[in-house]
């Protein structure tokens, strides 16, 4: 059963925090797609991906970019996609995914100063709950790093 981490962004923007989980996805062998919900918000995360620290460089490339799509490591898309053969899929701007069964892992990342974002987590928790799924909630600390708050049993 696919395992399923919300994360609870209270402090840093997406921007901010999704690097981080992305270069420790990567350092563990990982391939990953990102979700979004549009085209601007793809080209959007792409070049935050770029610029987001000038000391290291994540590799990846993004729906649009035809060429070696299997090659890149993290693969941002604006549809429920696996063209990199990843086995972690992040959610971000309540993408969600029909088959998140398809992945090891899923990281569902939401803005907690957007209500309707916590709403929508919310209801993602209840069917990935009601599906079977072994979840765990994480919630930004003022510091920015990670609190586990809760979790389901296996």
């Amino acid at each position: 059963m696919t395992r399923v981490d919300f994360y609870h962004l209270l402090t840093s923007p997406l921007e901010v925090a999704l690097p981080g989980l992305l270069e420790k996805a990567l350092d563990k062998g990982m391939r990953a797609v990102v979700m979004t919900v549009s085209r601007d918000r793809v080209t959007h995360l792409d070049n935050a991906l770029w610029t987001y620290r000038n000391e290291s460089f994540l590799p990846h490339g993004c729906v649009g970019q035809v060429r070696d799509v299997e090659h890149q490591p993290v693969w941002i898309a604006d549809a429920d996609d696996n063209p990199n053969g990843a086995s972690l899929l992040v959610l971000v701007d309540r993408a969600d995914c029909a088959d998140v069964d398809a992945f090891e892992r899923v990281v569902d990342m939401f803005d907690g100063h957007d209500d309707e974002a916590v709403a929508a987590a919310r209801r993602r928790w209840k069917a990935r709950r009601d599906a079977g799924h072994v979840l765990t909630y994480w919630q930004q600390t003022p510091r920015g790093t990670w609190e586990k708050k809760a979790s389901t049993a296996a």
